[in-house]
């Protein structure tokens, strides 16, 4: 099985060697690394050109967001799997790939997930808080739980058959997306109890009153859009999601 990793970056400098590395010292050996940049103009692009020969795809140009940057690394995949790794971001391991592949060639499943560690920004070692996910029940979608978005793999058909993120919901586009493939087309999951990725702290957050609105009013159209008339009451009372350090 090929699994494609993306990585988004602009402006990465402080965190983008270390992803890359995370992902280039995997011991599955057969990944796809595509890394899309935002045109940085900091010291990202000569860190990246660092280590160009073991990078499957890379291109700098300016785009419209993270989730712009996303789809076009979905569109430039091939691989069977795809998985995200955001540019502050690591793998907890050097396994965190073979073992996702070992648990979908058993299962059979469309998507996977597992769990997160928020790590302090300057130290990766440095557990401030756990994200265990737990087992997959399409229900619980209806109390506004979702899965780590950071951790969440995906074949690359069901992109093709039910589309990639839709720039309209800006930064609650992880969450539409999770809402159409997994509730509305109840494509198949399965939940991977470990821990797969470390996200720093420190990323964007949307802490103003009128953002979390906002943010509340995306997830509820995310619902409509879709058809959906049983909109979870739940999902406006939840926390609002800390956003990756990206634009």
């Amino acid at each position: 099985m090929k699994i494609s990793i993306i990585t988004v970056c602009f402006n990465s400098e402080k965190t983008i060697r270390n992803t890359i590395k995370s992902v280039l010292t995997q011991n599955y050996p057969n990944i796809e690394y595509i890394l899309i940049d935002g045109s940085s103009q900091d010291k990202t692009l000569s860190i990246i050109e660092s280590y160009r020969q073991s990078i499957t795809k890379v291109i700098s140009e300016k785009d419209n967001g993270m989730y712009d940057a996303l789809n076009k690394g979905i569109d430039l995949s091939t691989g069977d799997l795809i998985g995200i790794l955001h540019s502050d971001d690591i793998f907890y391991s050097n396994d965190v790939v073979k073992n996702i592949v070992k648990k979908i060639m058993i299962s059979k499943t469309d998507s996977i997930y597992g769990d997160l560690d928020y790590v302090d920004e300057y130290n990766l070692n440095k557990v401030i808080r756990k994200w265990k996910s737990g087992t997959y029940d399409q229900k619980k979608l209806l109390f506004g739980w979702m899965p780590p978005h950071p951790t969440f793999f995906i074949k690359k058909e069901i992109f093709d058959k039910y589309g990639k993120y839709d720039l309209s919901f800006g930064t609650a586009a992880d969450y539409e997306l999770m809402v159409r493939i997994l509730y509305k087309y109840k494509i198949s999951c399965e939940y991977l109890p470990n821990v797969i990725t470390k996200m720093r702290m420190g990323g964007l957050s949307n802490m103003s009153i009128s953002n979390r609105i906002n943010a509340h009013l995306q997830d509820w159209r995310a619902w409509k859009i879709n058809d959906i008339s049983n909109f979870p009451i739940w999902v406006l009372l939840k926390p609002i999601r800390k956003i990756p350090q990206y634009f």
